[in-house]
């Protein structure tokens, strides 16, 4: 399968954009291209209720192990 039809998994689900945005930044760093998936409507409050603002971190199916390795030993670190 070529990377044009390639499938995006979810590798980390953040509480908040600005998590979301952290781990992209740390993907895109190594060359591992994200998308943030959102169900939110963006908002002027800095606060959430029940998850609503859960951002999804989705790569290619081929570059989710290495990202997931990434984000635990970043979250580690």
């Amino acid at each position: 399968m070529s990377k044009k039809e390639e499938k995006l998994v979810e590798v980390y689900k953040a509480h908040n954009d600005m998590e979301a945005q952290v781990i992209r930044s740390l993907l895109e760093s190594y060359d591992i291209p994200c998308f943030l998936k959102s169900n939110a409507a963006p908002s002027v409050h800095m606060f959430t209720v029940d998850g609503m603002a859960e951002v999804k971190i989705m790569v290619l199916a081929s570059l989710a192990d290495k990202a997931r390795e990434l984000i635990l030993s970043d979250k580690d670190g």
